[in-house]
């Protein structure tokens, strides 16, 4: 199984798509597309088997980003990932922002797209962060009716990603596991479980990553993100801009004992290291990886499938 998989021992290792028990697509290890390792990628064709873009940062008219956009997407499988869908808010979904959304995955056919679980803004204001929602039925309704509207816009399911969050609301009345839960169950959505999110938010809110991780159903997650964040003691910071600590490497096992192969990706959004950090991280998550998906392709050999295929 783990030939199947491809360790990235090469130049280049590409992954096609392989299905586990839960019939979910596995792209293998990928890395958060950035300006800074374009010209690298483009000469060096570095073994990673897709990368995920932001969205909005390819939502213009031409230009660079497109230029190189298309070269490496001619190289790598792609999926998508955004940050101003602002599913929670109360304003109208923007008409405007999903027509330029669906007209780039028209371009880039990604194997998915994501978003998070927040809110942006409200009343035509943009935040520019990521802002926690109450974790209350009435929140579940209105997020839920929401992804439908998408969806049903996009022609395809999309992904939903837990936010770090800082603050927690009074009228919040379930965990954050069981909201993300009932939202993909009801609006019939998948999840983007980001492994650092869960680590800092159980420090932050005082839960134990563990129940989280058990108390999201298999069936719905597509896609894990890795990456670092900043401690600072009685308060840790989702910042994207230094490597990925020990514990959430250990969370990240964990998540893979629980859920089994999951597509896997790093973010780094600051402090962007040359590229071969970066895919020095990725072989550890790789190496992570290893037993579990030599676990899958044994057990699928002894029930006489072949090594990715659908039970």
């Amino acid at each position: 199984m783990a030939g199947s998989f491809l360790l990235g021992t090469g130049k280049i290792t590409h992954v096609n798509a392989k299905t586990n028990q839960d019939s979910r697509p596995f792209l293998g290890f990928g890395l958060g597309l950035r300006t800074d390792h374009y010209e690298a990628i483009l000469a060096e064709r570095p073994a990673v088997d897709w990368f995920e873009i932001i969205s909005e940062n390819y939502m213009v008219d031409g230009g660079k980003p497109l230029h190189y956009l298309d070269r490496i997407r001619a190289l790598y499988p792609m999926v998508m990932h955004g940050v101003s869908l602002s599913i929670g808010s109360s304003d109208p979904l923007d008409q405007d922002y999903l027509k330029r959304l669906k007209a780039l995955a028209g371009r880039v056919q990604p194997k998915w797209i994501s978003d998070h679980l927040c809110w942006t803004g409200v009343a035509g204001k943009n935040l520019h962060d990521l802002m926690p929602l109450p974790y209350t039925e009435e929140a579940v309704r209105h997020v839920t009716a929401r992804v439908r509207e998408v969806q049903d816009f996009l022609g395809r399911q999309i992904l939903l990603e837990n936010v770090s969050s800082y603050v927690t609301y009074t009228q919040s009345a379930m965990p954050e596991w069981e909201f993300l839960s009932a939202i993909a169950e009801a609006a019939d959505c998948f999840i983007l479980l980001d492994v650092n999110n869960i680590y800092v938010s159980s420090h932050n809110h005082d839960f134990y990553p563990r129940d989280y991780l058990r108390g999201i159903p298999s069936k719905r997650v597509r896609q894990f993100h890795l990456a670092g964040h900043t401690n600072n003691g009685n308060i840790i910071v989702d910042t994207h801009d230094h490597p990925i600590i020990g514990g959430v490497w250990g969370l990240y096992a964990e998540a893979l004992r629980i859920f089994g192969p999951v597509s896997t990706m790093i973010e780094r959004d600051a402090n962007i290291p040359p590229l071969p950090e970066l895919l020095s991280e990725l072989e550890q998550a790789r190496q992570i990886a290893a037993p579990i998906l030599d676990v899958q392709g044994r057990t699928n050999a002894a029930e006489g499938r072949m090594p990715g295929a659908a039970a």
